[in-house]
């Protein structure tokens, strides 16, 4: 895993300052801390960080051609390589090094911007073509790798964080308020949008292509889902099969290293299925890593202990305390240069810190729940049409709500109340926004109004994301609608966000095999009925490994990476949160209705509702401002 970086000015007589390259490049040290490279071409600049994993000795970059006249950085793993090399080979191309990154530099001199069709891995790189002063971009199909950019007066500029584009004097650290609405929404800022106005992220799957001036953005692969509404003539046993053999192989494909490989076993389907395999295929011992807490409403360790003995793998453990957790909430923001309101990046973050204490690259088990339908979201989407269909709108709309809030309030790990109090708020949306209601933090009347006065005229302009994607989604099935918006915004605007910031600020590679290419299309194919059935979440993936995975770890249900918030922020973390949702703050910063967070502060620490959620998302918002963007 690595860090790139990247200037191109416009005028072919500006030379790159090699300087400002280089404070941007080392912007990115934690993401590569075994080697560094540079390429100065008049106008042009690339830099690099890298994390050393296939070809330890000779796979340095900025890596060239034979000419010098292609020149690439690259960030990830192309899990193919070594079948396309062969390919390349048989069609004339020369070889000096056994990394995957020459491979990406001679399938251009093959294919040319269609390259990115013929790799199976997850990558984000940056070629430069010095004969037709071509710049290209690219990102996996998923979105496991991050690229920023940003187009100024008189350069253009790249990098795999926003921090490293954030060192060049030419960008400015203006909040889009697009951006902030829709943070508030969803705890992140979904793709191609960035926290800051004129940077962008590259969306998963698209190419970029700056040539002669002209920038053209455009996608290469979706992940459509209308195939599995098709009607199928094999049996649910020919799938169950087919599901198995293509996890081995996803499995057998990321393993490729030239250093050990681990895997972070949470204990929960998805990271036991991936460990079951790797056991099968790794040559030797496996090494598995997970992370306790204190409170038990939050600790799995019992689970990922029954999954490390069931498959024979040599566990490590630790357990991590509350004041460690602590510690480190307030330092939150210097492992993120975007805001994200998603609290398991803190246990995250610590899990990537301990596995790298004895690993270089771990598999981990994300993807799963968008692939194969394993959100409780999904339980609740059908449970919610009862809902509907059996009481009246006028009970559904005045009485279920004073119900809900009279419930004790619990500050538990998913506990019944905050559960029934979600499922009744998603009342008055649709699907679409119900769904995204009860995964977010603001609801739209809510974030309208804490929003100030200046900011509510973007308010449907940060709804508009979800509307965009369902227009670009060509299933019909309500159920593939929810998997087409958790695969474009939830799982990359989130989940692989975390995934990717924690271990690479631990300079630890993460895999996910659940997202490799080979399982993407399977899961376009499959019938939707056999993701979730009935009310059984991932369906098909839970008889697939029905003999390789304990039946107590099968029979559970999502919990998640979750953290003991509420609990915090009406104890530990409460000076913390008065001091900065302070009214005094707020009201000189000008973003926030001051009154409505004050309310939410009062309810909270004097536990007349848990508003954990709302309140953390905001905390981190201001966490983030301070070291970001004051």
């Amino acid at each position: 895993m690595c860090g790139l970086v990247g200037i191109v000015h416009f005028a072919k007589d500006e030379p790159v300052d090699r300087e400002t390259l280089l404070d941007m490049r080392e912007a990115l040290a934690h993401r590569g801390p075994d080697d560094c490279g540079l390429h100065l071409d008049g106008p042009v600049g690339l830099g690099h960080r890298r994390l050393s994993i296939i070809d330890l000795n000779t796979g340095r970059q900025p890596m060239l051609n034979e000419t010098g006249r292609v020149v690439v950085v690259y960030n990830g793993e192309i899990y193919n390589w070594p079948d396309l090399r062969r390919e390349l080979e048989r069609a004339g191309h020369c070889f000096a090094t056994r990394s995957d990154t020459e491979v990406i530099v001679h399938a251009y001199e093959t294919f040319g911007p269609d390259l990115v069709r013929h790799l199976s891995g997850m990558f984000a790189f940056a070629l430069w073509d010095a004969d037709r002063r071509r710049l290209l971009l690219a990102r996996d199909r998923a979105g496991i790798k991050p690229l920023y950019y940003a187009r100024t007066q008189r350069a253009f500029l790249f990098g795999s964080e926003l921090k490293a584009l954030l060192r060049h004097p030419a960008i400015e650290r203006r909040i889009d308020r697009v951006a902030l609405s829709q943070y508030l929404t969803f705890e992140y800022v979904p793709s191609p949008r960035t926290i800051f106005e004129g940077v962008w992220k590259l969306p998963p799957g698209h190419t970029l292509i700056l040539e002669n001036g002209s920038l053209t953005v455009r996608p290469y692969w979706d992940f459509q889902l209308e195939q599995s509404e098709r009607e199928s003539q094999r049996s649910e046993a020919a799938y169950v099969e087919e599901l198995r053999e293509t996890l081995k192989e996803a499995v057998r494909r990321e393993l490729i290293s030239d250093v050990p490989v681990g895997v972070l076993l949470s204990g929960g389907i998805d990271s036991t299925g991936v460990a079951s395999f790797m056991c099968e295929l790794y040559p030797g011992r496996v090494q598995s890593f997970s992370i306790g807490f204190e409170d038990p409403s939050f600790d799995e360790t019992r689970y990922a202990r029954l999954a490390a003995s069931h498959l024979g793998t040599e566990h490590h453990e630790t357990t991590l305390t509350s004041q460690a957790m602590l510690d480190l909430a307030p330092r939150l923001a210097g492992l993120l240069d975007e805001p994200l309101g998603d609290s398991s990046i803190l246990p995250t973050y610590l899990l990537a810190r301990f596995a790298r204490e004895h690993v270089k690259v771990a598999l981990g088990g994300d993807g799963g729940d968008e692939l194969f339908g394993g959100y409780s979201t999904l339980q609740a989407h059908r449970l919610f049409a009862w809902y509907e269909r059996l009481l009246p709108s006028a009970v559904r709309e005045k009485i279920m709500p004073g119900l809900a809030e009279r419930l004790p309030v619990s500050f538990d790990n998913i506990s019944l109340d905050f559960k029934i109090r979600r499922f009744v708020s998603g009342h008055g949306f649709s699907q679409a926004m119900r769904h995204h209601v009860w995964l977010g933090s603001f609801a739209p009347p809510e974030r309208a109004r804490l929003l100030s006065d200046a900011q509510a005229e973007v308010e449907t302009e940060a709804n508009r994301i979800i509307e965009q994607h369902l227009g670009a989604c060509q299933a019909r099935e309500p159920l593939n609608q929810i998997l087409y918006l958790d695969m474009k915004l939830y799982l990359e605007g989130d989940i692989l966000v975390k995934v990717d910031r924690a271990s690479m600020a631990s300079s630890l590679e993460v895999r996910v095999p659940l997202l490799n290419p080979l399982l993407l299309g399977y899961s376009q194919r499959l019938p939707h009925a056999y993701k979730l059935k009935g009310l059984t979440t991932k369906y098909l993936l839970r008889r697939a490994l029905a003999d390789r995975v304990p039946a107590a770890i099968l029979a559970r249900g999502k919990k998640g990476f979750n953290m003991p918030v509420a609990k915090w922020l009406a104890g530990p973390l409460k000076p913390l949160a008065l001091d900065m949702l302070s009214p005094e703050r707020l009201k000189r910063e000008g973003w926030f209705n001051p009154e409505v967070v004050g309310r939410l502060l009062r309810e909270h620490t004097r536990r007349q509702r848990d508003h954990r959620k709302l309140l953390w998302t905001l905390l981190v918002f201001e966490l983030w401002r301070d070291a970001w963007a004051a």
